[in-house]
């Protein structure tokens, strides 16, 4: 397996691999990350379909990429997926997945063609004092002391940030800027998480800096991601004669060490109650979701609280990526992800409106039409002066293709899970969605007399509490994250957000794409260069542009800096007098 970048590689079709009319596959979990895998099999392996097994635990597949209507509970989504033009594996393969709307047209291009009709941005992304405009004015208000540390960590080499915390190498003022109160409500980022994945985003994403404060970054699907990703990559596979198991639990891959090679040999697994062992060869291809962020997930309804599931490493995919870590080192260290689970929680919640009363308080602050059918809040709400961090957003409507036309469907994220609200005097992980339906509501600027009757009878809400949602984020050091084939490995990998890949960052669509690309792209051989991660962390015109709006349009002139450093930058800005990078500077209004 090797990287690639540019258009030569981008639209070639590799040559049949040697030998794979000989092999087999097997997929543990029907996630993001599997079904990538098993459509890179079908397209670029070109393995028969009837060849590959998908094994999923749950009757159902998508893993945490999901988007049901319950009969007995409504609307549910857990969480929602945020993506942008540069995720390059993604879309590399949704080239080739069919629409399931519109004939002889990919999901690809029906996305494309949305986000250049309807392009994402949001009119107001942040509130205070219940739905007031905070007029944060897609400023990040950070200090030159902020600045000049979120630099630093940009140039920190990775193993100096092994096992340190956000707060380890930023300070107090810049956990006080608009930057900090953007990020971490927009990708759950907390002061504990690790630095080294804090530092990786911002290389990962130094091309969208000015777009986060008003998250014209983003681009989203036309309906929830279950019915807009994964039901047309289900279809493809289904078409191609893919094996869907379901209601199966592998508990555990076996493998046998044979001189250098690592040979998965047996899994070991539940059908339908039923204790099996499912011997292999060399050429049966394993691949294994380690890890997930939505395991052991509980929902509640409008009158119980979803439970928090409080034992450390519970769940179908964590004890079997435990059970193969126990084989060798090689394979990572799971404890070090999911046995804190204060750290690593919090709770979501699906509001459905049922009438008109709540509609127009939303319209309000989005100042938008939200039954348009096109942008409604344009990504997150966030109320910065809500106890629970909470923030809330109204995608495209329907947001289910059977939703009702007269309903609308918010989702609502509380990042702090175990603090009382400000309206509902209790931590969100205790609330009934009745009682999370009324802080909502509170923050939304609904008059406080009308909050229980509009709470009770104007909407209905499914909490959902994700012990592990942030698992991911957890400082880590080298090889708790073990690589997508670990080494010595003839036909197993891992996939997901807890197998490691270079410069990407996890809790995205692309990470689950790009490790599934080069699993299959190295077991197989694939003669085809997997696309690299977008280069802008490379690219001076990025970084210039990103350091003068990361400090709101002031130029580095205006710095306040120690005597011998402004000294040193006025000796070098004026060497470069007349010269293309003094142009370049002054087209990025550097100086």
């Amino acid at each position: 397996m090797y990287y690639s970048n540019g258009n030569y590689e981008a639209f070639a079709r590799p040559l049949k691999p040697a030998g794979v009319d000989e092999k087999s596959a097997y997929l543990v979990g029907a996630g993001l990350a599997s079904l990538a895998a098993a459509c890179f099999l079908v397209r670029d392996g070109q393995m028969k379909g009837e060849r590959i097994h998908i094994l999923e635990e749950l009757p159902l597949p998508g893993g945490a990429c999901d988007g049901i209507c319950d009969p007995t509970k409504g609307f549910i989504i857990r969480g929602g997926r945020e993506m942008e033009n540069h995720f390059e594996c993604l879309w590399d393969l949704f080239r080739s997945i069919p629409s399931l709307e519109t004939p002889d047209v990919s999901v690809l291009d029906e996305y494309y063609w949305l986000n250049k009709a309807d392009p994402n941005y949001s009119l107001m992304r942040v509130t205070e004092r219940r739905g007031q405009d905070a007029h944060t004015d897609k400023q990040f208000a950070m200090s030159d002391k902020a600045c000049m540390e979120l630099m630093q960590l940009f140039f920190t080499k990775d193993e100096d940030l092994y096992d340190k915390k956000i707060s380890d190498v930023l300070g107090e003022e810049f956990f006080k800027s608009n930057f900090w109160l953007y990020w971490r409500s927009m990708f759950a980022f907390e002061d504990w998480h690790s630095a080294l994945e804090m530092k990786l985003y911002v290389q990962r994403f130094i091309h969208h800096i000015g777009g986060l404060p008003d998250l014209s970054a983003l681009k989203f699907t036309k309906y929830n991601q279950y019915e807009s990703l994964i039901l047309p990559m289900v279809e493809y596979l289904e078409k191609h004669g893919v094996d869907f198991v379901y209601n199966t639990r592998v508990t555990n891959v076996l493998f046998e060490k044979r001189g250098a090679k690592k040979v998965a040999a047996q899994l070991v697994l539940e059908q339908n109650g039923q204790a099996k062992t499912l011997p292999l060869t060399e050429n049966d291809l394993v691949f294994v979701t380690n890890g997930s962020c939505t395991e052991n997930s509980s929902l509640g309804d409008d009158d119980h609280a979803p439970v928090l599931n409080t034992k450390p490493g519970q769940g179908g995919c964590w004890q079997l990526w435990r059970n193969i870590a126990r084989q060798d080192p090689a394979f990572g260290r799971p404890d070090k992800f999911c046995t804190n689970l204060p750290a690593t929680n919090w709770e979501s919640a699906t509001v459905t409106t049922l009438d008109g009363r709540i509609p127009p308080y939303i319209q309000k602050i989005c100042q938008r039409d939200p039954f348009s059918g096109k942008v409604v809040t344009g990504g997150i709400v966030t109320c910065r002066d809500s106890k629970w961090l909470m923030s809330w957003t109204v995608n495209r409507q329907p947001h289910f293709k059977d939703q009702p036309k007269d309903q609308l469907v918010v989702w609502v994220y509380g990042l702090f899970t175990d603090v009382p609200g400000d309206y509902v005097k209790k931590p969100m992980r205790e609330c009934t969605g009745f009682e999370i339906t009324q802080e909502w509501l509170y923050h939304l600027g609904v008059p406080v007399e009308d909050i229980p009757g509009m709470a009770r009878n104007s909407a209905h809400c499914i909490p959902c509490m994700m012990p592990y949602i942030t698992a991911f984020f957890m400082p880590r050091t080298k090889g708790d994250r073990p690589q997508v084939v670990p080494e010595g490995c003839v036909n197993f990998a891992f996939l997901g957000q807890f197998a490691d890949t270079v410069r990407d960052t996890v809790f995205t669509t692309e990470y689950s794409v790009r490790t599934a690309m080069e699993a299959v792209y190295t077991l197989l051989d694939v003669d085809r260069g997997v696309p690299e991660v977008w280069g802008s962390v490379y690219d001076v015109r990025a970084l210039l542009d990103a350091t003068v709006k990361m400090r709101d349009g002031k130029k580095i002139t205006d710095m306040k800096l120690p005597f011998m450093l402004r000294f040193v930058m006025n000796k070098a800005l004026k060497k470069m007098h007349g010269t293309v990078i003094e142009e370049l500077m002054q087209r990025y209004h550097v100086i």
